[in-house]
This record gives structure tokens, C-alpha cells and sequence, in this order.
């Protein structure tokens, strides 16, 4: 709880610093100036919420944990995240910019040895294996051997983590919340997970990054003073993707505390694609925009709403085996499909 709480009054103290040098910048997102129909926001806002979580990490880890060759990579491709995140808070940056910042970040990563070794085969017992084939290096008079299907799945798995969760941070106080729900979970896995690969504790980096973000979520919270940005929402898919590998291959966890985001990001992207759009560029058919233009939702209720979804669906990760994750997952997908299938139907709300 210490490093949690920690994290959380770094985060809290270090926000208002970012708000004052943001506004004093004008580096604020206005949605009168800079019009698209995803924003929800009325009033000027400053986003710097990628400062927010970087350095709220960083302070706590320093004091808390052991820095190895990962953890050292780690940040090297948070603080790339968080220096694009940044530039985007003010100037925009087109997406795809952001998508190969991503990549890079990545491969920085799974670089260090951070990889997927096997998953849990969820249809039946024992785990499916990724460590072959291999190929082997020479630099610098060191071998190195790369597992080719480890590292393109850990590679696409943190890349799209990243994603999703960008994609479900439109109203206040929606993005920090879950997703520091959703690396308590982990944290709380981590725990039970004996070959810890670090020299650090990968416990304790769970606790912290939830910690950032609890911090974060006080001044994102409803009136919202912070916007958490790119910067903050691909710095929350990145560590939750590392953390899970680290927790020895945790991906279904990770798919179940994010059910709602997970189950959203693939209909949009079908969506997208089904309407000849980009599924790169942001439009207002996301779940969160459904419940406030259809259902009339207020922007909290949205908010405990994705909450909740995580905490309850984190709940039975931490009982439920790998097949009953996948008939869970199947149900979430199953409701949020059909809602935004029901919503496209009857045409209402829609822009």
C-alpha cells in the first residue's frame, strides 16, 4: 500500500504544477478553436496528463525499486511516450506519428527480453508455447537469440493495449479510474507469481503505476481540471500490457479487466474499416459517446460505470481459469456489440 499511496500524492502534488504551466502556455485544448466531434469537453482544458504519470512513476520507483536492464527499458520507451505525448498536447500530431512512436516504445521493450514465452491454452491443459523459432545474433561479440513469435506477440500485444486504452478516455475521469483498477488486479496477480524475470518487483511497479493514476483521476475527476492526453492514455495501455507479461503472461487478465475498452476498440475498428475510414482517426461512435448521446448518461455516471465493469471483472479473474475468461470475455462482447449494433440501428444520437 505504501508505494500505492506514494505514486498517488506524487501524482496529485506534481498535477497542479502541469495545469499552471500548461495554461500559462495556452497549451489547452479548446473545442471551440479546434473543432471534432469527438470531444465532449466544452471549456478550454489542458491535457499534460502523460507529465503527470511519467514523473508520479519515476519518483516512486526511484525510491522503491531496484533499477535492471527492463525497468531501465521500461522507461526509456515511457519517457519516448510521454515526450510525444506532450508534443501532441500541443500540436496535434497526426496519428500515425503517435502509432510508430508506439511501435518503437515496443520494440525498446521486448529489446530488453520482455517477451511472451507461452500462453495458457484455453482450450484444454498445459499452454501453447512461442519460444520457437529462434533467431540467433552476434553483436558486439554477444549471441542473442530472438524468439521470433514471443516477441511479435508481445510487440502487438502492448501496442494495441496502448490503443484501446486511448480510445476510452472521452469523458472525465473515465481513463484513470479503470485503469488503476485494472493494475491493482495485476499487482495483486503479480504477488502469486514466484520467477519473478526482475531484479525489481513487479508487484510493487503495479502498485505504483495504479498509484499515478489514482492521483491523476482526483484532478480528472468531474469537473475535470486535466486532461490525461495521449500521453497519459498510451503510458496506461503500455504498462498494463509490460505488467501482465511480467506476471507471468497474465494476457487474458488483462483482457478481462478491460472488457468494455477491448470489446469497443475492435467493434470501431470493424466500424471503421466496414465504412472505408481510417481506423486511425477518432470520430464520436465510441461506447462512452453512445451512453451520453443516447442514453442521456451524465459523464460520471459513464465513468463509475467503466469502474465498475473492471473491478467486477477483475474480481473473477482472479478465480476463474483461462476458459472461464474466454466465455466471460465472449459475454462482455457479446452485451457491448449488441448495444452498438442496437444503437446504429435505431439511428439515434448518431453523427
Amino acid at each position: 500500500m505504501i508505494p500505492f499511496l506514494i505514486a498517488l500524492l506524487s501524482s496529485f502534488i506534481i498535477t497542479p504544477i502541469i495545469i499552471s504551466i500548461y495554461t500559462k502556455k495556452n497549451w489547452l485544448d479548446n473545442p471551440i478553436q479546434t473543432i471534432h466531434v469527438k470531444k465532449t469537453h466544452s471549456k478550454p482544458i489542458p491535457r499534460g496528463g502523460g507529465l503527470v504519470i511519467f514523473f508520479g512513476i519515476l519518483v516512486t520507483s526511484l525510491i522503491f525499486l531496484q533499477f535492471d536492464q527492463h525497468l531501465i527499458a521500461i522507461f526509456i520507451g515511457a519517457f519516448l511516450l510521454t515526450l510525444v505525448g506532450t508534443l501532441d498536447d500541443i500540436y496535434d500530431l497526426h496519428p500515425a506519428i503517435r502509432l510508430a512512436t508506439g511501435l518503437v516504445a515496443s520494440l525498446i521493450v521486448v529489446g530488453s527480453g520482455i517477451g511472451v514465452a507461452y500462453i495458457t491454452n484455453p482450450f484444454g491443459p498445459g499452454v501453447i508455447h512461442l519460444n520457437q523459432p529462434q533467431i540467433l545474433l552476434n553483436l558486439f561479440g554477444t549471441t542473442k537469440s530472438i524468439w521470433v513469435l514471443a516477441d511479435i506477440f508481445a510487440l502487438f500485444f502492448i501496442i494495441w493495449n496502448m490503443n484501446i486504452v486511448n480510445w476510452s478516455k472521452g469523458v472525465d475521469g473515465q481513463m484513470p479510474g479503470f485503469v488503476s483498477i485494472a493494475l491493482i488486479f495485476i499487482g495483486i496477480l503479480s504477488t502469486r507469481f514466484i520467477d519473478d524475470p526482475t531484479q525489481f518487483n513487479t508487484a510493487y511497479l503495479s502498485f505504483i503505476v495504479a498509484g499515478a493514476f489514482a492521483g491523476l483521476l482526483i484532478w480528472n475527476w468531474y469537473p475535470q481540471r486535466i486532461l490525461p492526453g495521449y500521453g497519459a492514455g498510451s503510458l496506461a495501455g503500455y504498462f498494463l500490457a509490460i505488467l501482465a507479461i511480467l506476471s507471468g503472461a497474465k494476457i487474458a487478465t488483462v483482457f478481462m479487466v478491460l472488457g468494455l475498452p477491448t470489446a469497443d476498440a475492435i467493434f470501431t475498428i470493424m466500424r471503421r474499416i466496414i465504412a472505408g475510414k481510417s481506423p486511425l482517426w477518432g470520430d464520436r461512435g465510441h461506447m462512452h459517446h453512445k451512453m451520453l448521446d443516447v442514453l442521456k448518461w451524465g459523464r460520471r455516471r459513464i465513468a463509475v460505470f467503466y469502474w465498475a465493469s473492471s473491478f467486477f471483472l477483475g474480481f473473477l479473474s482472479l478465480y476463474l481459469n483461462t476458459s472461464g475468461k474466454l466465455v466471460t470475455m465472449s459475454i462482455v462482447f457479446i452485451l457491448v456489440f449488441g448495444f452498438l449494433i442496437w444503437v446504429k440501428i435505431n439511428k439515434k444520437g448518431l453523427r
